[in-house]
């Protein structure tokens, strides 16, 4: 896998703070939902998985130390399975939940054969992926998912580069919806909501739920 500047951003310092900011449990991750949004994280996954078996194999690409997943299995979800960058966030996950399948792995370079899953989604992380590799992450979620891809990302109709705790070059904004449907012709929207920040109502993030 490419040691791409981003990836090792992650995977130094810089990783391991991030983990440190942001570990919630399922009720946590509920509130911090509410907080922003207004809505939940329940909320969100009950209007866009709801067609979706408790039993489907999920993958979340950068998985980081298992907040969705945990927030999934929580909520019935059976088959889950993660990749993530960084070794100590892999350990740290492995340590909160048992029955949740997380190995090292680039959202570049997926290392699952083609169509394992029924489902494979981002939550915040096409949007650390830079604009010149972002197709690689799009060619790569689409070919180790079977049916669906759901994706929850920082939105703009444009890419748009931001600073990111003082940096450059770790974080976009971007219609990634968008982006997917015009690489991959055959993928059908299902649904998205765009929800704003209850503290300013000009940042919006994005939730869509494509087919194959």
């Amino acid at each position: 896998m490419e040691k791409n500047f981003q990836r090792q951003t992650w995977e130094d310092e810089f990783g391991k703070e991030y983990l440190q900011r942001n570990i919630y449990t399922p009720k946590h991750l509920d509130e911090f939902y509410k907080n922003r949004y207004t809505l939940s994280r329940t909320d969100l996954n009950n209007r866009f998985l709801k067609n979706i078996n408790k039993d489907a194999k999920i993958l979340e690409v950068g998985t980081n130390i298992g907040n969705q997943l945990l927030h999934l299995q929580n909520m019935g979800f059976e088959n889950l399975y993660g990749i993530e960058i960084q070794e100590r966030a892999i350990n740290f996950a492995k340590k909160r939940a048992d029955n949740l399948n997380i190995i090292k792995g680039d959202a570049l370079d997926i290392p699952f054969k083609d169509a394992y899953f029924d489902l494979v989604f981002t939550s915040g992380v096409l949007i650390h992926i830079s604009p010149d590799n972002i197709n690689f992450a799009i060619d790569e979620i689409y070919r180790v998912t079977n049916s669906y891809i759901w994706g929850f990302e920082y939105y703009a109709e444009e890419y748009t580069d931001l600073m990111y705790q003082g940096n450059k070059d770790l974080m976009w904004k971007a219609d990634f919806m968008k982006l997917y449907k015009e690489r991959k012709k055959d993928l059908v929207k299902l649904d998205e909501l765009k929800v704003s920040y209850n503290d300013d109502k000009n940042l919006i993030d994005q939730m869509f739920l494509l087919q194959k």
